[in-house]
């Protein structure tokens, strides 16, 4: 293979069968189960880079099943969103993710800087419970539970929640081992069509991981749970900000 051909069809590795395909992202029947709960303020600033600002002492556990997916197929996934504002905007921090699909894992860090990790999370319905399930190898690291669908959410309300702009830290290294890339990414959700919201009674247990740290961020009060059932597509993203500028 050639220079020019390399240049051409260079996009993802490995060079002659990329682990995932260009986009656009479309999601279909895309599930939501979101936990949101008080934390400490200060095991927040921790973690939450600047520019971005702390908007409250809240965070948004997610698990979310990915049924029909362009590209990356049949997956599910599960992570924290931190509650921020940039510039005064409200967003949220992508600040954990853990799933169970090799093509999301190298896209999701390579494309937009999410910072994803392998493990086995679920998402199901038993019986009269919406169960979140999230285990790195043998350890059950997080589980969440919610009754299900007890009380339907204003759809307009809970759209106009997921078309707020999402941060990332993307990091990628030089072949030297420092930083080549240490960007904020800005990204949104786009055409989305939520197909139904609901609310109901939660509750959130995590476990202390060595590689799967969402216990750092502890629970110190369930606020509310909303189950989500939704179309959109992943839009790509822009840096923001660039660390090593």
């Amino acid at each position: 293979m050639n220079i020019a051909d390399v240049k051409r069809n260079a996009f993802a590795m490995p060079l002659t069968s990329p682990a995932f395909p260009t986009g656009p992202y479309r999601f279909k029947n895309r599930e939501f189960l979101i936990v949101t709960y008080r934390t400490d303020p200060d095991a927040l600033r921790a973690v939450v880079p600047e520019p971005l600002q702390i908007a409250n002492a809240l965070v948004k556990y997610e698990f979310i099943r990915m049924p029909d997916s362009t590209g990356f197929g049949d997956y599910t996934e599960s992570g924290q969103v931190i509650p921020v504002t940039f510039n005064g905007v409200a967003g949220g921090y992508v600040h954990s993710m853990y799933l169970n699909d090799e093509a999301p894992i190298a896209g999701g860090r390579e494309l937009w800087g999410f910072p994803k990790k392998l493990a086995s999370p679920k998402l199901t319905v038993e019986t009269d419970t919406l169960l979140g399930t999230l285990d790195y190898g043998s350890v059950r690291v997080a589980t969440a539970t919610m009754g299900y669908k007890h009380t339907a959410l204003d759809i307009d309300k809970v759209k106009a929640g997921m078309l707020a702009p999402n941060y990332l830290l993307k990091i990628i290294p030089h072949v030297d081992g420092t930083a080549r890339i240490c960007e904020l990414v800005q990204y949104f959700l786009e055409d989305v069509t939520v197909k139904g919201a609901w609310t109901g009674p939660a509750a959130l247990e995590l476990a202390h991981h060595a590689l799967a740290p969402v216990a750092k961020l502890p629970v110190l009060e369930v606020l509310s749970g909303t189950h989500i059932l939704t179309d959109m597509t992943l839009g790509m993203g822009s840096v923001i900000h660039d660390y090593l500028a």
